[in-house]
């Protein structure tokens, strides 16, 4: 049976890595799908690949800093399939590097935007649904980084990234008794366009696989089959975590 049979579920940042390997799962276990991203060419493949397997899906590009676009998902949501379940706010960015005392104040604040506020717009609109409907999921991507522990000239990724935990917690505490459940989901390093473009050489993969105590990173598969536990029944009295899906890079020293 399909875990996500006559679920709807919104997924941002769908266009690639994890939220592209979680959309294809989703809809492959039975959820009816809105994906969003900047780029409308990918998500417009993504959907045909979707309907291709016998799925259905459909695509909105747009800014998540805009909390007009957050609105314009739900609502497309409940336009095409009449209710929304599922909310998967994974869009992000590494933002602005480098030393901290040279990061520029609209680096800083664009990191925030996009990794924070704009996971608290989606939220925002997406419970306010989930609760004409009895209830729903809520899950975040959050990271390891900034809450197990931090690499120098991160800081705005690590706080944009740990502030989502406490995002997280308090909106679990405010709408569990609606019967709505928010996660975050942590993962380590994962072998995404992202991951690629920071670590460029063979060297530079080889030691952050080397960080992790399976020695290795994730595929985003794996990532997603982590948010799909999330999303279903069987987290069903799972709510206000931050789930660790991290290969152990969180308690390796060695």
């Amino acid at each position: 049976m399909h875990r996500l049979s006559g679920k709807v579920a919104l997924i941002t940042g769908a266009s690639s890595g994890i939220g592209h390997a979680t959309a294809l799962l989703f809809a492959a276990e039975g959820a009816k799908l809105i994906v969003g991203a900047r780029r409308q060419a990918e998500l417009d493949q993504l959907v045909a690949q979707i309907i291709a397997a016998g799925g259905e899906a459909v695509a909105l590009a747009g800014d998540v800093r805009s909390e007009a676009y957050a609105q314009a998902l739900v609502a497309l949501a409940v336009e095409r399939y009449g209710r929304l379940d599922i909310a998967f706010n994974n869009a992000g960015t590494l933002g602005e590097g480098g030393p901290s005392t040279e990061v520029s104040e609209p680096g800083w604040t664009d990191t925030l935007a996009i990794n924070l506020s704009g996971a608290f717009l989606g939220a925002k609109h997406q419970i306010a649904q989930m609760l004409k409907n009895g209830g729903g999921s809520v899950i975040f991507t959050s990271t390891f980084v900034g809450h197990t522990f931090a690499f120098p000239g991160m800081a705005a990724y690590a706080a944009s990234k740990s502030g989502l935990i406490g995002l997280t917690q308090a909106l679990a505490a405010e709408y569990g008794p609606q019967q709505v459940r928010v996660n975050a989901v942590l993962p380590g390093a994962v072998d995404t366009d992202m991951y690629r473009d920071k670590n460029s050489t063979a060297e530079a993969q080889s030691f952050v696989s080397n960080l992790h105590a399976l020695k290795r990173v994730a595929t985003p598969e794996e990532l997603a089959r982590s948010v799909l536990y999330l999303a279903s029944d069987d987290a069903s009295f799972v709510t206000g975590t931050a789930s660790l899906v991290d290969g152990g890079v969180s308690i390796t020293r060695s």
